[in-house]
């Protein structure tokens, strides 16, 4: 398996890009569930793009000693969102859909405890090949199943300590 390296330029412009499928495919919805830590940045942006409220959901299903080692899934309790109620017609985004379980998942658990949605749909970037679920929409397709490397990664490996702080 290879990896993909993708620029910040790259990144944004696939959020752009995934926005535009959006628009092109005429779907409304009410509002839009990011899935953190990696929907974050593509929920906000498509939040800001579409001028709809952004609700995030914490998920995680990667753990252990590998950045690569996938774990049990683990969904948090609640959204965290303004208003009420999440609306009729959801569209669900995250950064990239891997194995599919996630987001297989978590419609599951949507549709569970909002019994007022109607219609989810997905948004990705990146759909790889190995996924058990294609999403709704999204920029590209691999079918080589690369591991990918987003920019914001850096910020992985930053160790911060009390001997780094300075004062003016």
């Amino acid at each position: 398996m290879s990896d993909l390296d993708i620029s910040w330029d790259e990144y944004h412009q696939s959020i752009e890009l995934l926005a535009a499928k959006i628009f092109e495919s005429e779907w409304e919805f009410d509002r839009i569930v990011c899935l953190a830590r990696g929907g974050l940045r593509v929920g906000d942006i498509l939040s800001r793009i579409f001028h709809k409220p952004l609700a995030i959901l914490a998920v995680s299903s990667y753990s252990g000693d590998s950045e690569r080692e996938r774990g049990q899934l683990s969904i948090a309790s609640q959204i965290t969102m303004t208003g009420d109620r999440l609306g009729s017609r959801v569209l669900l985004v995250d950064d990239l859909v891997d194995s599919g379980v996630t987001l297989q998942q978590t419609v599951g658990w949507l549709k569970d405890r909002y019994p007022e949605i109607e219609a989810i749909k997905t948004a990705v970037i990146w759909y790889k090949n190995c996924s058990i679920c294609v999403p709704d929409y999204y920029v590209s397709y691999l079918p080589e199943n690369p591991w990918i490397h987003q920019p914001f990664e850096q910020y992985d490996s930053y160790k911060l300590s009390t001997a780094d702080r300075s004062c003016p």
